[in-house]
């Protein structure tokens, strides 16, 4: 006899490697059922879920996180944070649920969540460390209210370590996609070296947010308003697009509402429609080890080779003053041979001419 669950939330997904998977949870929002469906390890997994739910266990880890996600802090995140750390919690769940919240504070809970970290990263160590940091920002947040006695999670170093002076855009990698990728992605790499903005928040720019000499933007994921005076070159681009897309919309509104980058056929992108075309461009041109985010690291680079101060650059890009000198101290100039030379002329500038 066939078992008919309620409630089940069926979640498609697709995989890096193109195939489809389907993941079963046992109410949207719930711990994800282990198992295939119909299976007694699916159905048992089911039932131990409504159980726990039912029970409310307020003395174990789960009740923390419920707690969190139904939090202002974690609802005010940006959509596509909220779903990334929805995605790890749902790990977390799965191995640590029923964790007791009083054992927090004794010594062996920290040895154990690292070892459940390390772990994880055998197999990927960057989403060992963000899966960690998730819990961490957790626990921190529920000290804080009085819901978690310690947080044997925070200051864990990293596993992860990515040399990200190798991962900027080079002039040459610029000049092969002008070359080569598709003439209606030129204008995202060029809002991308020209603002340091995010992909999110460049996709979502519409023509309102450009008056002619100014592009004014909230960023999703900070709620940061920023107005970056627009340089030639882009000013250029961008008034030659408007002038053609207004030729085809009449309505004021209509054109002030619409994306400034779109697909060939002029539709608004998609976050994965771009990312593939994207991915498609940069493997037609040769531009490889280099990503769509890292142009934002490489505005903060060209920025301060420009000559711009920490400040410039964070009024531009968005940045934090500290998030703007970690990236120039620790990850862009400490090898950037066009900063040294730079410096070395200043330095004979000043023997020759002394004062």
């Amino acid at each position: 006899m066939r078992v008919r669950l309620k409630g089940i939330n069926r979640v498609k997904k697709r995989l890096a490697n193109g195939s489809q998977v389907v993941y079963y949870y046992a109410w949207k929002g719930g711990p994800r059922l282990k198992g295939t469906p119909g299976s007694p390890e699916f159905i048992d997994s089911y039932n131990l879920a409504l159980e726990n739910r039912r029970v409310k266990p307020d003395g174990l880890l789960q009740s923390v996180l419920n707690k969190y996600l139904a939090s202002p802090i974690f609802l005010g995140l940006a959509d596509k944070t909220r779903r990334d750390y929805s995605r790890h919690i749902r790990a977390i769940e799965d191995d640590f649920g029923d964790f007791p919240i009083a054992a927090l504070s004794d010594d062996q809970a920290r040895g154990e969540f690292l070892e459940w970290r390390d772990k994880i990263g055998l197999k990927n160590p960057r989403q060992a460390d963000y899966r960690f940091s998730v819990l961490a920002r957790i626990l921190s947040w529920a000290v804080d209210r009085g819901v978690a006695p310690a947080n044997p999670c925070k200051n864990p170093g990293r596993l992860y370590h990515s040399e990200r002076v190798d991962s900027v855009w080079t002039t040459q990698d610029e000049a092969a996609f002008y070359e080569r990728a598709p003439k209606h992605l030129h204008l995202a790499l060029m809002l991308a070296l020209w603002t340091g903005q995010r992909q999110g928040d460049l996709l979502a720019l519409t023509w309102a947010g450009y008056d002619g000499r100014r592009i004014r933007l909230r960023q999703k994921k900070t709620n940061r308003r920023v107005v970056i005076p627009v340089g030639a070159p882009l000013r250029r681009s961008l008034d030659a697009l408007k002038s053609t897309v207004s030729s085809h919309i009449s309505n004021a509104s209509d054109l002030s509402s619409s994306t400034v980058l779109t697909t060939q056929k002029g539709k608004a992108w998609t976050e994965d429609g771009f990312r593939t075309s994207w991915s498609k461009a940069c493997a037609k041109a040769g531009v490889a080890d280099v990503t769509f985010h890292d142009l934002r690291g490489t505005a903060v680079t060209r920025l301060a080779l420009a000559g711009c101060t920490s400040p410039e650059i964070a009024t531009v890009t968005g940045h934090s003053l500290k998030d703007v000198n970690a990236i120039l101290d620790a990850h862009y100039l400490s090898r950037d041979s066009q900063l040294a030379e730079s410096a070395i002329k200043k330095l004979e500038k000043r023997v020759e001419s002394p004062n």
